[in-house]
């Protein structure tokens, strides 16, 4: 933010976290810029028609057969999710956890929105289990203002620049979900067509699969695998005499989202724990068939398992990374055989009975080397672009908490762009 000019003259805030502001500046509490009121229950206005947006914390989710208010409002969550404040101008309804504002003649509604973003809110909260936010604490929050007409040069600026910054954000969002796409493509099409082009193929007789190389065995996936169902007969599970012991459990949320391997867990058995359990060894390759379905790992250590979790164990001429590779191929012909109950689930039986092909296992091998080769490029580039992502993240709060609190004088800077647009 280099590019930015200073203002010339500055003062003690008398605020530990605001430091020195503009001389020309006031420091006053939230309560004197906004009245700031309670959302009510929405359930007696809910309606399936067109109606007026209900708004809850992370923005719109129901409509409104009326709105409880009609204009421009600040929105911050009272209890739960209080960290993330929103900015409506019309009517809406808001629901009884979150807090809506009267924007009072000494504030515009956009900066006052950009103010909120700056709270320092797990300070603030009255509650560590829940987080909480009273109308008395938030009241009392102070925020650095400048006059009306600064204050609207400061907040369009700000719109401008987080625009563009936004738009940055979801053009790397989108191209990071082609990416994961693309991903997804190398390894089913080098898991089920193989790496030579020029090979003859056959018809595998299973939709999913479609041709496979002619060489390639069709066979169900019990050929490939011992598939064994982790198990904890003891209820109720969460009894705490089971647990806090030496004996790593791994349950499905332990398998979303590692790479390849698990490397940690979150909860452990005790010798009680593991008498009504079963132990998997080293190597073992972990699926979800409950919740999170068809996600996949492979246990770096020997670990028990609920019965949420399956455990396979490569059988005869079949490689443990080429059948990693596999699973993550077959998780959508998995999601469409699992049985839906109170949450969607898969039983062994479904699973052995699921089919593939089988190539030589040195041809695996080879199989396994190239999409280790080419996902490794490909998570690389996901990596650069999700950190671009953070550093624009942080750009954008930065630059909108050096506007509010005078460290930056935008004023300059916005007559320029509006020259511009001119």
């Amino acid at each position: 933010m280099s590019h930015y000019k200073s203002y010339p003259v500055h003062k003690d805030s008398g605020v530990e976290w605001l430091g020195l502001v503009p001389k020309h500046w006031s420091v006053v509490p939230f309560k004197w810029l906004a009245v700031i009121q309670n959302g009510k229950d929405y359930k007696d206005v809910e309606t399936d028609e067109e109606g007026f947006p209900v708004i809850g914390s992370g923005g719109e989710f129901a409509r409104a057969s009326k709105s409880l208010f009609n204009g421009e409002s600040v929105l911050l969550g009272r209890k739960g999710t209080i960290d993330r404040p929103l900015y409506i101008n019309g009517p809406f309804w808001t629901v009884d956890t979150m807090f809506y504002t009267l924007i009072g003649p000494k504030a515009v509604g956009k900066y006052l929105y950009y103010c909120s973003l700056t709270i320092q809110f797990d300070k603030y909260s009255t509650n560590t289990a829940l987080p909480s936010m009273t109308q008395e604490v938030l009241g009392q929050i102070p925020f650095a203002v400048p006059e009306i007409q600064e204050q609207r040069t400061i907040a369009a600026h700000l719109d401008r620049q987080t625009a563009r910054i936004d738009g940055l954000v979801n053009t790397k969002t989108r191209f990071i979900e082609l990416l994961r796409e693309k991903r997804q493509a190398l390894i089913t099409h080098a898991v089920t067509k193989g790496l030579d082009p020029t090979a003859k193929m056959k018809d595998s007789g299973v939709e999913w699969l479609g041709e496979v190389p002619e060489h390639w065995t069709v066979k169900q996936l019990g050929y490939f695998a011992d598939v064994l169902r982790g198990k904890f007969t003891h209820r109720p599970r969460n009894d705490p005499a089971f647990y806090d012991g030496d004996f790593p459990f791994i349950q499905t949320g332990d398998i979303t989202g590692t790479s390849r391997y698990i490397t940690s867990y979150k909860q452990t058995l005790n010798e009680r724990g593991i008498a009504v359990s079963k132990e998997f060894p080293k190597g073992t390759l972990v699926m979800a068939i409950a919740a999170n379905i068809g996600d996949v790992a492979i246990l770096n250590f020997p670990a028990y398992f609920p019965d949420s979790v399956v455990g396979l164990l490569p059988t005869g001429e079949n490689d443990l990374m080429f059948l990693f590779y596999l699973m993550q191929a077959m998780k959508q012909p998995m999601l469409t055989t699992a049985s839906i109950s109170t949450q969607m689930n898969l039983n062994i039986e479904k699973i052995v009975a699921l089919v593939a092909a089988q190539p030589p296992l040195h041809e695996q091998v080879q199989i396994v080397a190239y999409i280790d080769r080419e996902t490794a490029r490909i998570d690389t580039l996901t990596s650069k672009t999700e950190r671009s992502i953070e550093l624009l993240k942080e750009r954008r709060s930065a630059l909108i908490t050096a506007a509010v609190t005078g460290q930056i004088d935008v004023r300059e800077n916005t007559v320029r762009q509006d020259q511009l647009a001119a």
